[in-house]
């Protein structure tokens, strides 16, 4: 029988939503993987919209449920319903949604709050000793709710340019967590958290090597489930 997954969305769009690329990079990769994927997403408004062709906010409103069901093909179940023991792991997508609708790191860096259906559910896992998925952004919320994990966001410094959001790390040590440097085609696991992360588009690179690092997560997550 395959491993039991649950995705949880934040919507759909990199600069409001979930990262479409990197979602469908998951479920791809799980789908490899023989794992049964189940699809969630808070039941909640967004924090704003953005017009992704002028890549300006715009007086519109949408919810992330309504939005994530177009990534989920409308299979889509409100985060309230799910249930942690129906699961062997979670897996948390990136994109600016991640930032914006399941926390407000986009606004408050790390002094953020995590939307409190988010928080317990990553608790849930944690508590059943269950690995957890993040990838692009995303390790933020674990860095949040689990002090003295450890995560990746890829480089702590942008030497070469293709970090240019490395402050991320530096920012992610200060609320006492560690961050380990990783290449795009890599993943960090923290074995004691079971927390595996990849930085995705955190990084500038081809899209084939952010799709290999998310597989690399993927796999990883696989084997601890």
């Amino acid at each position: 029988m395959g491993k039991r997954v649950a995705l949880v969305l934040a919507g759909c769009g990199v600069f409001d939503g979930s990262e479409i690329h990197e979602a469908s990079a998951v479920l791809v990769h799980l789908s490899r993987g023989g794992a049964e994927v189940k699809i969630f997403a808070p039941n909640i408004e967004q924090m704003h919209v953005v017009d992704h062709l002028k890549g300006s906010p715009t007086e519109e409103k949408r919810n992330v449920l309504v939005e994530s069901a177009r990534l989920a093909r409308g299979n889509i179940q409100d985060l309230t319903e799910l249930k942690v023991d129906e699961f062997d792991a979670i897996i948390f997508p990136g994109g600016f949604g991640v930032a914006k609708n399941l926390c407000s790191w986009a606004v408050a860096g790390k002094d953020c709050t995590v939307n409190d259906l988010v928080k317990s559910t990553l608790q849930a896992f944690h508590h059943a000793k269950k690995p957890i998925g993040l990838c692009c952004i995303s390790p933020v919320l674990a860095a949040k709710v689990f002090p003295g994990c450890e995560v990746t966001v890829g480089f702590s410094k942008n030497e070469d340019g293709r970090f240019p959001d490395a402050e991320t790390a530096a920012a992610i040590e200060k609320l006492g967590c560690k961050h380990i440097s990783k290449d795009v085609n890599e993943a960090h696991v923290d074995s004691t958290n079971k927390i595996v992360t990849t930085c995705a588009f955190m990084c500038k690179a081809p899209l084939h090597e952010i799709f290999d690092g998310i597989g690399t997560m993927v796999a990883e997550v696989l084997k601890l489930a």
